[in-house]
């Protein structure tokens, strides 16, 4: 006792040195890295985004830690990687992610941690070619924003109850009930969004977005989707993308454009001062989460509520 109080003053030292030194997050992820593990503490899984890290908390509820490495409001499209998110990353039992290029330069980093037998779990690897979407202009590169279609979201869960129930079978029968119970509650979001699509004419169900994250939700609930950028926000929009789009708005008479909760709205208001000089005067329909839960106080911070707020949003907005 008395060799520890002589050592307070030079841990307290070290202390401030690592707490001004690392940024918050930073200093989170090597803290929780650097905890000791037990055999009799819950399974660890780190998911890389907020979508991932519900899932994986409605699935393995009961049985499973789980951390998030990108806050709410994150673009996983541009998200870099510090030192906090491969340690946390490497002390992880489990490591969740999308696949299909969501996740940008951290795709690297899970695919040496994947090459060196860490458990990687893929959730691309839940559907099959048949299923995926790709962009007329770039066939080649799928859509990763599967979970706007929330058929595709049940088979992610499914999948992903079975790919647990492999690792940690003697849980088998809790991960099996918890995808029972989630699978109800998406069957409930299902109907609720068509009946609120049910709502507008088919001639209202135009979606403007910021980028093209709605592909998804357009093919399964009958809305034509248009966004500014592409499926990637990894570059910005250009003069021709707002004028050309801005033409089809005034050509159709498109009352609302959306903003989302991870980008700037920088170039939608380019856009709709664009239509207006068109002689079409178009709303802010408001904000839409697209690539990211929201925070725990906005009322969207599990993807049931996220996707209810959307569909609240898009339909009170095109209404006219």
């Amino acid at each position: 006792m008395r060799l520890f109080r002589r050592k307070i003053p030079v841990l307290t030292a070290i202390l401030f040195s690592l707490i001004y030194g690392l940024s918050a997050r930073a200093w989170y992820h090597l803290a929780r890295a650097a905890a000791p593990q037990s055999k009799e503490e819950a399974i660890t899984l780190t998911a890389t985004t907020t979508l991932l890290a519900d899932l994986a908390r409605q699935i393995g509820s009961g049985r499973i830690t789980v951390d998030c490495l990108m806050s709410p409001g994150t673009d996983p499209h541009t998200y870099q990687a510090d030192p906090g998110d491969t340690a946390l990353l490497k002390s992880s039992d489990l490591i969740l992610y999308h696949g299909l290029f969501l996740e940008g330069k951290l795709g690297e980093i899970l695919s040496s941690l994947q090459e060196q037998g860490r458990g990687v779990i893929c959730i691309e690897d839940a559907f099959s070619a048949s299923e995926l979407l790709c962009p007329e202009d770039n066939p080649g590169t799928p859509d990763p924003h599967v979970w706007f279609d929330v058929a595709l979201w049940q088979k992610a869960a499914v999948f992903l109850s079975k790919t647990l129930s492999e690792y940690d079978p003697e849980y088998q029968s809790g991960y099996e009930n918890n995808l029972a119970s989630y699978l109800e509650e998406l069957n409930e979001l299902d109907g609720y969004i068509r009946f609120r699509t049910g709502e507008l004419e088919e001639e209202q169900r135009v979606l403007i977005t910021a980028h093209d994250a709605f592909r998804y939700f357009g093919n399964a609930y009958g809305y034509e989707v248009k966004g500014l950028l592409g499926i990637s926000t990894d570059s910005e929009a250009g003069t021709a993308d707002i004028i050309s789009l801005a033409d089809y708005i005034a050509a159709h008479g498109i009352r609302a454009v959306f903003t989302e909760s991870s980008l700037s709205p920088k170039a939608l208001t380019a856009l709709t001062d664009a239509a207006a000089a068109r002689g079409m005067r178009t709303i802010d329909g408001g904000r839409l989460y697209s690539d990211s839960l929201g925070a725990a106080v906005s009322g969207a911070d599990t993807y049931l509520l996220m996707f209810r707020s959307n569909i609240d949003t898009i339909v009170d907005a095109l209404t006219y």
